[in-house]
This record gives C-alpha cells, sequence and structure tokens, in this order.
C-alpha cells in the first residue's frame, strides 16, 4: 500500500512543513496517519445474524507544551482540514518555549506480518465456518439451546510523522474467533465461552481441529456451570489457574502501574516505586515484543518500539509504562506504551501483554496446599477504583477445594479485595505461567485497545468472596 501521506491533496515536503511549523516551539508532538479495515459475522440463534465491514482513515495532529496539549483530528487528508487542525493546536503553545523532544529511535523487529487477514478465507466460507461451529455444539449434546459463534478482522496501517519529519509506519493484522454456548436443563440455563486470536491471518483458527476444541471447551464450561451449585460466601483462600484468570492482575494492578495515574498521584501505586508492594516471588511484566501476540506492537502510536518491561521485581515496584509525555514530565524514558484507539483519539499510557511471571511450585502442589477454598479457573466481568485499589470480580467457572481436592463446581463467586492487599497475599506462584488465548480488550478514558493477559497457578490467602448461598 502507498504511504498514507501521499494521500493528502498536497505534497509531501508541504505536509512535513505544516507538521513542523505546528509542533515547533513545544516539547513534543506528532501527526498520526491511519487507514483501516474491520469485518466482522455473527452467527447466532441458526442463523447468520449480522455481517459488517468498513474502512476508516484519517489523522490526529497533536502539540504538548508542559503537561498541556492540542489535539485535533480529521477523517480528510487535505491540506484545509490539516491547516484547521494545526490553528486549532498550536494554540496550546502560545507564550510557550519549550524544546522539542528528540524522536524515538526506530526498530527493524518485525513482530506481525502485514498481510490483511480480511480476505482469507472469503466471506462465504467464514459464513459455512459458522454454520459448522453451530451445527457441531448442538449434535455434541442435546442440551444445547443456543450456540453463537462469531469472527472478526482487522487490518490497520499507521504512519507517523514528528516534527523533525522522521516517519514510522506499523501495519497491524488482528483476528479473534469466538463461540458461546447455553445450556438447558428444565427451566435452568448456563452459558460458557472460549474464544482466540492474535495479530496473525485466520489460518490455524479456523483448522478443524482448532475450532472444534474451542467449540468443545465452551460446551464444557457451560455443562460444568449447569451442575454448579451456589457459591458460599465469606473468606477463602483462593487458587487462580493460569492464563485468563491474569485479566484480575491486568485490571488489579495493571491499570495502577501506568504513568499518567502515578504522575497525578491518583494511583494506589503512586510514591511507591522501590518499596515492597507484592509478596516476595511476585515479577510482573508488561511486554509489547511477543510474536503475533494481540497486545503486541512493533511500535507504539507516538512511534516508540514497544518494549519489556518489568513493573513488580521480587514483589518490589520498579517501574511504571509510560508515554512519552509522562514519561518527560516524570524524568524518565518512555517504555513504549504511548497507545490510542484510533486517528481520533490522543495517546496515553497503556498495558500490551501483561502478565505474572511463573515461580517453582506445580498446580497440583498449590491446589493439594488448600484445605478449604475456591479454585478460580476462568473470570468474566468486574469493576477496579484505581485510586484505591478496589476490586469485585465475577467468577464464570469456579470450584470448592476441600482438603486438598477440587470438588464441586460453584456458581456466583465474586472475589472481592484491593489490589495492593492482594498482591501481598499470594503465597504460592506456578511454574506454569501463560497469556490468554487472544481475546483480551482494555478501556481506559472511553478508548479500547487489544491487549494480553496471563499469570501462573496463584495461591491468595484469605481473601474475601461474595456469593449466592443462602
Amino acid at each position: 500500500m502507498k504511504s498514507l501521506i501521499e494521500q493528502f491533496d498536497v505534497s509531501e515536503e508541504t505536509v512535513r512543513q505544516i507538521v513542523a511549523d505546528t509542533i515547533k516551539g513545544s516539547d513534543d508532538g506528532e501527526l498520526f496517519l491511519e487507514y483501516s479495515e474491520s469485518e466482522a459475522l455473527m452467527f447466532d440463534n441458526g442463523r447468520l445474524k449480522t455481517a459488517n465491514f468498513s474502512t476508516d482513515q484519517g489523522f490526529g495532529l497533536r502539540a504538548v507544551a508542559g503537561e498541556a496539549t492540542g489535539f485535533a483530528h480529521s477523517s480528510e487528508l487535505s491540506e484545509a482540514a490539516l491547516l484547521r487542525a494545526s490553528d486549532a493546536v498550536s494554540t496550546v503553545k502560545a507564550g510557550y518555549s519549550g524544546t522539542l523532544a528528540a524522536g524515538p529511535q526506530g526498530t527493524n523487529r518485525h513482530l506481525y506480518g502485514d498481510e490483511n487477514p480480511i480476505g482469507e478465507p472469503s466471506f462465504g466460507a467464514k459464513a459455512r465456518l459458522l454454520e459448522e461451529i453451530d451445527a457441531f455444539c448442538r449434535e455434541s449434546d442435546p442440551r444445547v439451546r443456543q450456540v453463537t459463534a462469531s469472527l472478526a478482522a482487522s487490518w490497520q496501517h499507521v504512519e507517523i510523522m514528528r516534527g523533525d519529519g522522521t516517519t514510522v509506519r506499523d501495519i497491524r493484522p488482528l483476528v479473534r474467533v469466538n463461540v458461546s454456548v447455553v445450556v438447558g436443563d428444565g427451566d435452568r440455563q448456563e452459558t460458557g465461552s472460549y474464544g482466540m486470536g492474535g495479530r496473525k491471518g485466520f489460518g490455524e483458527f479456523v483448522a478443524e481441529e482448532n475450532w472444534k476444541d474451542a467449540a468443545r471447551e465452551a460446551l464444557r464450561q457451560a455443562l460444568v456451570n449447569l451442575e454448579a451449585a451456589p457459591a458460599p460466601a465469606g473468606t477463602f483462600d483462593i487458587v487462580l489457574s493460569s492464563g485468563w484468570p491474569g485479566v484480575m492482575l491486568h485490571e488489579a494492578v495493571g491499570h495502577g502501574l501506568e504513568g499518567d495515574f502515578n504522575r497525578k498521584k491518583t494511583s494506589a501505586f503512586a510514591g511507591l516505586m522501590g518499596q515492597q508492594v507484592a509478596s516476595k516471588g511476585v515479577t510482573v511484566v508488561d511486554d509489547g515484543t511477543i510474536h503475533e501476540r494481540r497486545g503486541s506492537l512493533t511500535v507504539d502510536d507516538e512511534g516508540t518500539p514497544s518494549a519489556r518491561n518489568v513493573l513488580i521485581e521480587d514483589g518490589k515496584l520498579v517501574g511504571y509504562m509510560q508515554d512519552r509525555q509522562n514519561a518527560r514530565l516524570m524524568g524518565v524514558k518512555a517504555t513504549g506504551n504511548g497507545r490510542r484507539e484510533s486517528y481520533a483519539h490522543q495517546p496515553m499510557p497503556r498495558m500490551t501483554n501483561t502478565f505474572m511471571t511463573s515461580g517453582d511450585k506445580t498446580p497440583e502442589e498449590i491446589i493439594a496446599s488448600v484445605k478449604n477454598g475456591i479454585y478460580a479457573v476462568s473470570f468474566g466481568g468486574g469493576q477496579v477504583d484505581i485510586t484505591s485499589g478496589k476490586f469485585v470480580f465475577g467468577c464464570t467457572e469456579a470450584y470448592m477445594i476441600e482438603n486438598g481436592v477440587v470438588t464441586q463446581p460453584i456458581k456466583g463467586a465474586m472475589l472481592i479485595g484491593n489490589g495492593p492487599d492482594a498482591m501481598h497475599r499470594v503465597s504460592m506462584i506456578g511454574n506454569d505461567s501463560k497469556l490468554d488465548t487472544g481475546i483480551g480488550m482494555c478501556g481506559k478514558a472511553g478508548q479500547g485497545v487489544p491487549v494480553g493477559v496471563g499469570q501462573p497457578h496463584l495461591r491468595m490467602d484469605a481473601m474475601t468472596v461474595g456469593g449466592t448461598k443462602v
């Protein structure tokens, strides 16, 4: 594809001059250009219910002076639109005499391919696949009452031009497959789901053995929940499974380690650099450099190469995730975490793939150590207050642990706690850290970006559980 700068109705030299004039005298800024395509198909209740395809393109122009930011965007790639944006953005630096920060160094890494995943398989083949998934689930068990299967793909081409004229380009593919199953017995109905995806084509995900495994897993979870008893309430030792349960770590701890919350002192972790904020052995990493993972980025949305950033090491707070503005104001380096949803949004510190690294215990050892507790295998929605660190998370698959043995499945369990406090309650860390299957989406300040989460099996002592048992 041609350079997005060439899509303007004026020369590249003119665009560069307008950008340079806009940002001159400020601390930082850039022209962010984007062209994107997206497609989504959903098969629900025995028919193809929705099918959408869209394209979008535009630019966002930004200048940063101290803590102030001027930002304007447009879907029109023209000199007139760029000049109007420049006039609006330039007001932020009136009377300001900053020195433009040096641009980020480039990267030769290639974390994912350039191929657009939307074209293969064809639309017709995708629709037939969703129908096959529906039929497979219904044939697998007579208790299946509803199947919802979906395929989604996007292809994003971005270019970032800085005030010195340097330009960085990145092409980002992304796919996701999801299966949700509702099963019933009499008046009772329960749901199970499974999803998978990454920054690659659909290839491996639509292979028959893989989509059947996904369908079986969604059905298995639904049938487990159909036999589940109401969860008890009280204080329990908790074992968290590996992989997707890392979403609790992402929400309860990860957001609190983003640079803007700490610069403004609205995070529960503000001012704690170098201090023990978790049990010894707990190491939390944000890594945007993992090949083809959902949250990975060759460069972030300011042009900074993504990195493997250690946030908590052996329980001590050693780093925050930074975009360029917060890094400059806090006197540290940008970490490659400046992300935005699209050209119509400003960048801010955001997670990429955030996870806890492995310890030295086997999952079996951890479960066997619990006399009376709960084994949380999967989570659904949750709520977190960044300032206080308080969180509530609902379990979508959980079991009782009795005398070191996993027993009765339970439903309605809610984990309640405080992020920093919960990290001190980690008493055993498994040797099986892994990322989720490629389904994470993170919201912040009205913006959504794809992310990865992960962790090993964990034991957390004396956690509060809200239940439904009466």
